[in-house]
């Protein structure tokens, strides 16, 4: 196996295979963003006279060669090549020669594949913010569409007061809002370079990383180079803890989704076709992909405890266990965007049930409007509290079963407008756009 650091001695095939483990398998997944720090570091190398101008034309030309290659598929990492970054030096040297074997001054491994995770990382949440948009769209539509229709809502899974469409769907929404309040901060935490920290104490030569910094389209710079290495593992936890609050949140809707599809609720329906069915059962609609939804995000809301254990008590510097972070956190970022993907999917064919609330067993849902109605009339909270409570308990309890909530967040003031304002606000925190201009500029 092709490898960065040998020199004479092999290793033993047993341990190399221990040690490897899955990582080239994730190191695929990260091909391209390894040729974008490679095309940052070398010209950053060019400018401080570490490789000369012929060289650096024969690099980047090749780089956004083997750049193209990736993106159309057409790349793999050899059997007998030991990670990403062997594979790209390896294919450099064998297209162009001497100048192949430059690209490596300045720089670790350690570095290397830190910067890798985080434009990887980086791109990640991208897509989960972009998902997050569409179902949160899709939600609001939603809340708006059925602002009218009103449902039981539940303490204790006993029936409560009334509810809405419009204020459940509008929930999830907002419940949306805050969850990227938590993939904006793992996004900053993410979006600072440590190309230049080397194996995490810095280099003799005179590097420029505030370059690299703006070439990769960075917002800024981990400074401290022994940071810089214990930031890895720090990173993974922070982006662990917001995609398990998005999995709270579908979790929970998923729940609740099953409930309301249950014969008990009948709330909700969906076409037969994304129901399944039973071997022995000819009746059954089953909500296989909630449930399942529901297990996925439950495993995702235990990410961070994975990736904490994985790095509790481990001193600074680096350390190779830290690789089996991609493990983790690779399959965690296809898992959410899939559960999100699906959540969206099934919400564009729901039907919601209509006149719920005719049912004489939703009578109590009326009992706090009873007596508030008691209130503005006059009578004292303490005495209309009692006076509905005996007309329940004497079966004489007969509710006016119209609604009339007016402050904001209520079912007649869902407030969607703000929670679509705060959403817009959070993502243009987000600043995409620098991000995919940078990259534009690198490779074209």
């Amino acid at each position: 196996m092709t490898k960065l650091w040998q020199k004479t001695i092999s290793v033993d095939q047993l341990v190399e295979s221990f040690t490897v483990g899955r990582d080239r398998e994730f190191d695929e997944q990260m091909a391209a963003f390894d040729v974008l720090g490679s095309l940052a570091h070398t010209k950053m190398l060019a400018s401080v006279g570490l490789l000369d101008n012929a060289d650096l034309a024969i690099v980047q030309q090749e780089l956004k060669k083997l750049y193209a290659e990736i993106q159309t598929g057409n790349f793999k990492i050899e059997a007998e090549v030991e990670d990403i970054h062997s594979q790209v030096e390896l294919l450099l040297t064998r297209r162009i020669g001497e100048a192949g074997k430059k690209i490596h001054s300045g720089r670790s491994r350690n570095d290397q594949v830190l910067v890798d995770l985080k434009l990887f990382f980086r791109h990640e949440l991208q897509e989960v913010v972009a998902s997050v948009q569409q179902l949160f769209d899709l939600l609001i539509s939603l809340s708006e569409k059925h602002r009218d229709v009103l449902l039981p809502g539940y303490t204790h899974l006993q029936i409560a007061m009334p509810s809405s469409f419009g204020l459940w769907f509008g929930a999830y929404a907002e419940s949306l809002v805050d969850d990227l309040e938590m993939v904006l901060a793992a996004y900053h935490i993410t979006n600072k370079n440590p190309l230049g920290s080397a194996a995490g104490y810095g280099s003799s030569f005179p590097l420029n990383r505030t370059l690299t910094t703006e070439l990769l389209g960075f917002e800024s710079l981990n400074y401290n180079v022994v940071y810089a290495q214990m930031g890895r593992g720090k990173t993974e936890r922070v982006i662990a803890q917001a995609l398990s609050s998005i999995a709270a949140t579908l979790a929970k809707m998923a729940m609740d989704q099953c409930l309301y599809l249950s014969q008990n609720f009948a709330f909700v329906s969906y076409p037969e076709n994304l129901t399944t069915g039973s071997s022995i059962m000819p009746h059954k609609k089953n909500p296989d992909v909630w449930e399942i939804m529901r297990g996925r995000c439950n495993r995702l809301q235990a990410l961070p405890t994975d990736v904490a254990m994985m790095t509790t008590n481990l001193p600074s510097g680096y350390h190779r266990e830290l690789q089996l972070l991609k493990e983790l956190l690779f399959p965690a970022f296809a898992d959410i965007k899939n559960c999100l993907h699906m959540a969206r999917f099934m919400l564009e064919h729901i039907e919601v049930k209509q006149n719920i609330l005719d049912d004489a067993k939703y009578a109590y849902l009326f009992s706090v409007e009873e007596v508030n109605r008691l209130v503005l009339s006059g009578t004292p909270f303490r005495d209309a509290y009692k006076q509905v409570g005996l007309a329940i308990e004497k079966g004489e309890f007969n509710p006016d079963k119209t609604v009339n909530h007016t402050h904001e967040g209520s079912i007649g003031n869902l407030g969607n407008d703000k929670i679509a304002a705060g959403m817009e606000k959070i993502v243009g925190q987000f600043h995409f756009e620098k991000v995919d201009q940078a990259i534009s500029n690198l490779v074209k």
